[in-house]
């Protein structure tokens, strides 16, 4: 039993180390599954780790330096450095601040247990590396390990460098819009999403005289009053509900003033809404004048001469006047229709108002360019059947239109075609003239000329075209001039002729023994027109005359002073003669025959007429050499027509006439030479005497007024014709026939009127054949 039951036993045993080693053998297989399983992971971490955008490295208390090979290279080290100095090496590792700050920091780490960040950059490399360091856990090293991650933060510092720079442009674009709205002249403000005010400008603030902006947006004073639109925030709430900028005209009380104002609200995508309002209410005014302006304008226009037609951008016809209408037999109706440009030229073409051309669809292409023309206005002249000129300016308008001015210049081409030919005609007639004609500007420089005015002063023709000054020409001609310096006149007319537009003359002696008359004659353009006449040959007939003027004075004076001669040596026979007839007459030689006695009374009646005549021609020539002077007194002018009367009165007795003397008493006095007056009526009362027949009738009339008298003879002898009547007044005239039959000089009436009008007054002389002759002298009273 013992044997069997060690067999047993030793079974039991065999069995137990068998199943020992199978669980032994398991769990050496299942360790060195673990332990590959581990080595996979930690294979796997540590490629995650190499791979991974952070490295480790710890940091023992005695300071040497565990450090994987991948954050050496980032260092820019060949191998990994065993402490913490030999991070710094030569141009390559860290700089030695940075060694040091990072020994500082992994000190302080170890003693108080502080973490720490550190940004360094390895010498001569791009690359950014930020250390997190901090003592390092349990199970991690001795104590007093400091465990470091290091990160490659290059792309993360050029992203934060980036992004600072954004930051600093939209701060700085910010500051410049907030600073840009702030500065703004117009209200502008922001309302956030419940459409309150939230930000306001200094523009919103004054034109709500509120305190400040904070004030304004606290109160939330609104700048648009409450309308029957929906009050201020309508125009918000529609731009916040529909997503899109609102717009609409309100008006507003600014500064006391009404304004209106154009108001925008413009949805942000915050959920608030931003503003401004623009004051229109210049604009407002200015589009109100502008309208007004353009109406006075195209009422304006309708008055002008020329035809105008303005074109919109889209080529239709906006506008036309009166006289576009009428110079094209344009119909309002039709116009009405807003034609187009096209359609426009062809009812001109209809009407024959446009250049006939072969091909008029060019023709028309060309004119359509005129919209797109860049060059400013353009200007052609069409000629049109029937000798119909027009000129016309096409100005393309900003706006893409066209204005078209039409001017009717058919009669200015006629009038300029008119004043051509003048022209021709004035120039050859100018040049052409007797006279020798200059034309000298306002400048004193010599214009125009005629052949004459070359040939007079024998200049070459060069010397005027180069258009000298007035003194060179004067100074080139002296030596022409008999007196040289005669030549400085020629300046000074000119000069008196366009400055002070004066017209002077004057005489000017050529040396060869010409003589020239000159005028410089201010011409209405402002120049001077200097003539000169040649009057040598009129001078020397003048001179001539002056000759025979001074030789017949002389025989006039030697003729005068041989008649006062003869009729004082004449007076003395007469006497004689007239006294022995008067002595035979009464009687002292004896009792005469009848017939004896005629004779002698004949001798005294020739005797009588011949001393008056010897009187006249006396009275004739006295008043010549004495100039017809008179003696001024007081006249009874009554009581001399009385004398004269009486002192004719035997001879008119003798012939028998019928003598009636009316003497009025308005007569009065008169001042002049009684002498003088008294020889008018007795010339008067002796011409009709000597011109009426036996039996005739004469009569003596005088009256007068407050400024004058009036002396009146008449007569009922057989008159005069009117070529008599005529010459009646003249000197010497052709002796007449008396009604007696005899001649006479006539010498009454001229030397009655002469001492009438050396009295200031008339005398008038009315007859007609077989009517008797009517002779008015009219004297004034001073």
């Amino acid at each position: 039993m013992s044997g069997a039951t060690g067999l047993v036993v030793a079974g039991v045993i065999a069995a137990l180390f068998l199943i020992g080693g199978a669980v032994l053998l398991f769990l050496g297989l299942r360790m060195r599954a673990d332990a590959a399983a581990a080595t996979r992971e930690n294979d796997r971490l540590s490629a995650l780790l190499t791979a991974g955008p952070a490295q480790v490295m710890l940091v023992q208390a005695d300071g040497r330096v565990d450090m994987p090979q991948r954050l050496a290279d980032w260092f820019g080290l060949a191998s990994p450095p065993r402490y913490l100095p030999e991070l710094t090496g030569e141009d390559q590792g860290l700089s030695p601040q940075d060694s040091a700050a990072i020994a500082a920091d992994v000190q302080a780490a170890q003693r108080a247990g502080r973490g720490f960040v550190r940004a360094v950059r390895p010498l001569g490399s791009p690359r950014a590396i930020t250390l997190r360091g901090a003592r390092a856990p349990a199970g991690v090293g001795a104590p007093g390990t400091v465990l470091i991650w290091a990160f490659d933060a290059t792309d993360s510092e050029a992203e934060i460098a980036r992004l600072r720079g954004e930051t600093a442009r939209l701060s700085s674009a910010f500051e410049a819009l907030t600073g840009l709205i702030e500065a703004a002249p117009l209200p502008m403000w922001y309302r956030g999403a419940d459409l309150r005010l939230a930000m306001v400008n200094s523009a919103y603030v004054e034109a709500v005289e509120g305190r400040d902006a904070a004030d304004v947006v606290a109160r939330g004073i609104e700048l648009i009053e409450g309308s029957d639109r929906g009050g201020p925030l309508a125009g918000a709430a529609t731009a916040r509900d529909t997503g899109r900028s609102h717009e609409m005209v309100v008006p507003a009380t600014i500064g006391g003033a009404r304004r209106s104002l154009r108001q925008f609200d413009v949805p942000l995508p915050t959920g608030g809404v931003a503003g401004f309002a623009v004051d229109i209410e210049d604009l407002e005014q200015a589009r109100s004048t502008s309208r007004r302006f353009a109406e006075a304008q195209r009422g304006m226009l309708d008055r002008l001469s020329a035809g105008v037609a303005q074109f919109g951008s889209d080529r239709a016809l906006v506008f036309c006047n009166q006289p576009f209408r009428r110079m094209f037999a344009m119909r309002t109706e039709w116009l009405a229709d807003r034609p187009e440009f096209d359609r426009v030229l062809e009812r001109m073409r209809e009407a024959s108002r446009v250049p006939e051309v072969r091909d008029f669809p060019g023709w028309k292409a060309e004119r359509r360019d005129w919209f797109t023309q860049t060059d400013g206005a353009i200007e052609e002249n069409w000629h049109l059947p029937g000798g119909v000129h027009i000129r016309v300016v096409a100005q393309p308008l900003p706006d893409g239109g066209l204005l078209l001015i039409f001017e009717d210049r058919t009669e200015q081409v006629q009038l300029a075609s008119a004043r051509d030919t003048l022209l021709r005609v004035r120039t050859a007639t100018f040049d052409n003239l007797f006279e020798a004609l200059g034309v000298f500007a306002a400048d004193g420089r010599l214009q125009l000329w005629n052949s004459r005015f070359r040939a007079l002063w024998g200049v070459e023709e060069e010397f005027f075209t180069a258009h000298p000054r007035v003194d060179v020409f004067a100074d080139a001609v002296a030596s022409k001039l008999a007196t040289p310096n005669r030549a400085a006149l020629i300046p000074e007319l000119v000069r008196s002729a366009t400055g002070e537009r004066q017209q002077r003359g004057g005489r000017v002696a050529f040396a060869d023994g010409r003589h020239f008359e000159f005028a410089a004659v201010p011409l209405p353009d402002g120049n001077a027109l200097f003539t000169m006449l040649d009057i040598t040959d009129s001078r020397r007939a003048e001179q001539a005359l002056r000759d025979r003027a001074d030789a017949l004075e002389e025989a006039d004076r030697v003729r005068t002073e041989f008649v006062a001669n003869m009729s004082y040596e004449l007076k003395t026979p007469l006497t004689s003669i007239s006294g022995f007839a008067e002595m035979l007459h009464g009687g002292y030689a004896g009792k005469l025959p009848r017939q004896a006695d005629g004779y002698v009374e004949a001798i005294i009646d020739s005797v009588e007429r011949l001393s008056h005549l010897i009187d006249d021609v006396l009275d004739l020539t006295s008043s010549e050499r004495e100039g017809g002077e008179l003696a001024r007194e007081d006249v009874d002018l009554a009581a001399t027509a009385r004398a004269a009367a009486d002192a004719v009165a035997p001879a008119l007795k003798r012939r028998r006439l019928d003598f009636a003397v009316e003497i009025a008493r308005s007569t009065g006095r008169i001042t002049g030479d009684p002498r003088r007056l008294r020889e008018v009526i007795e010339h008067l009362l002796r011409h009709a005497l000597e011109s009426t027949p036996e039996g005739g009738r004469i009569l003596l009339h005088a009256d007068g007024n407050a400024t004058g008298a009036r002396i009146v003879v008449s007569d009922n002898g057989p008159g005069m014709d009117p070529d008599t009547v005529a010459h009646a007044f003249d000197r010497f005239a052709q002796p007449g026939i008396t009604p007696t039959g005899e001649r006479a000089l006539g010498l009454g009436l001229p030397l009655a009127r002469q001492f009438v009008e050396a009295h200031g007054g008339t005398v008038e002389l009315l007859s007609e054949p077989g009517e008797g002759t009517l002779v008015t002298v009219e004297l004034p009273r001073r």
